[in-house]
């Protein structure tokens, strides 16, 4: 007689505990405990520790309190609104997994609405958010070690990973975004960006109106757009990893009427441009100081929109770049001091080998580029066809070339970075 084989009490255990997950999961967040209770309870200067789980948002802090999931506590904001509202000063919110904001742009849903100052917003899993961490009218908060990204939707329907909008004297350090939008400074000054990885999204990071901030030590790559400077004047931005900008703008570094800036030991490579400079410095008393970076393997190092002055390049490296410096419009960058440069393409020698050229590093344009002429030719750059056109128009040009630029020291090591 065949017996029927009955299934082990183990595999029974395990299909009522995938049934009781499939159903937690399943809960909206009015099904959920609410956290609120435990805040309301709370008085100034209290710690809450909530038990382990999962509860509805939205949460409301305003008060100066501790929250701290101890990474095993979850706030499901329900698809609506804000998940936390942190409307005081020298709250703490940290250890927390924060998860489904509401969709509304103009309300700007987030995962931690922040109006106050001397917060912490510290150690916290954002996911499935319109905006992750939003700043408004905020002073001296500490945002650190928050690992952030968006709703999985359209990168230009996704809210900004963090969000600035006239926040001072802030610390935005040691935070992993990924999928989000941007990470935007409108009308802000005085913040330190130190530490962050940002991939997957439009804008590593992009400045508006914004004064004095410093951008350090952070790790830029695989976004359509580096770091984006508009009318922000007397940045640092030092020793930053930048990598992979190849979208529809595709710029490392940009800027745009913005003066007195240092770009410093930065890297900037496989870009489709490393630097992009539009009507820059615009402060015609002021200049911007590009020193010991290291520009390489891009299709443009250098783009001008036009014929400009006031921007020195002192010590830089530029190696494998496609392009090294390109005006548009048929002008030329030589109105900007070159200085000390390495130039992987320099023609000359060192006989007295002080490290430097005997001869001046020149470059020119020829006015009969094609791919300069016709903006769609740049999808061919650096194929066998256009370096055919580029050799045979350098060997005979219809036209006398234009200086580009002149190098009076280039430098023949590669020790500058």
């Amino acid at each position: 007689m065949s017996r029927v084989a009955r299934p082990s009490n183990h595999w029974n255990t395990v299909a009522v505990l995938s049934l009781l997950l499939l159903l937690v999961s399943s809960l909206s967040a009015e099904e959920l405990k609410p956290l609120q209770p435990f805040i309301d309870a709370a008085s100034k200067g209290d710690i809450i520790i909530p038990p382990a789980g999962v509860y509805a948002g939205p949460v409301i802090i305003d008060e100066a309190i501790t929250l701290d999931g101890k990474n095993g506590v979850t706030i499901d904001g329900g698809g609506k609104g804000s998940v936390i509202y942190l409307d005081t000063d020298g709250a703490s919110v940290r250890n927390l997994h924060i998860i489904n904001s509401g969709e509304s742009h103009n309300d700007i849903d987030s995962a931690v609405q922040v109006r106050g100052n001397f917060n912490v917003i510290k150690d916290n899993v954002i996911e499935g958010t319109l905006f992750g961490i939003d700043l408004g009218q905020a002073e001296n908060n500490i945002i650190r070690r928050n690992k952030i990204s968006s709703k999985k939707i359209e990168i230009g329907m996704r809210g900004d990973a963090i969000r600035l909008w006239y926040s001072f004297n802030n610390k935005i350090i040691d935070n992993e975004i990924t999928n989000s939008r941007d990470f935007v400074v409108w009308y802000s000054g005085d913040n330190v960006i130190r530490g962050n990885s940002v991939s997957g999204g439009r804008y590593s990071l992009h400045f508006m109106y914004s004064k004095f901030n410093i951008v350090e030590d952070n790790h830029f790559f695989n976004n359509n757009t580096g770091i984006f400077l508009m009318y922000s004047d007397g940045l640092q931005i030092r020793n930053n990893y930048i990598a992979s900008a190849t979208g529809a703008a595709g710029v490392g570094i940009g800027f745009k009427e913005t003066s007195d800036i240092t770009i410093e030991n930065n890297q900037i490579l496989y870009c489709a441009t490393g630097m992009y400079i539009d009507v820059s410095p615009y402060d015609p008393d002021s200049t911007n100081l590009m020193k010991n970076n290291l520009i390489a393997f891009n299709g443009i190092a250098v783009r001008f929109l036009n014929d400009w002055k006031g921007n020195q390049f002192f010590e830089n490296k530029f190696k494998g770049n496609i392009s090294q410096v390109v005006v548009s419009g048929g002008g030329s960058a030589n109105r900007n001091d070159w200085q000390g440069n390495y130039w992987d393409d320099y023609e000359g020698f060192d006989l007295d080998r002080d490290g430097t050229g005997d001869t001046p590093y020149e470059l020119y344009a020829y006015a009969d580029r094609l791919w300069m002429d016709v903006p769609r030719a740049q999808f061919f750059m650096g194929s066998i066809f256009l370096e055919v056109i580029d050799f045979l128009e350098r060997l005979a040009p219809f036209s006398e070339p234009k200086l580009l630029l002149r190098d009076q020291a280039p430098q023949l090591a590669e020790s500058t970075t």
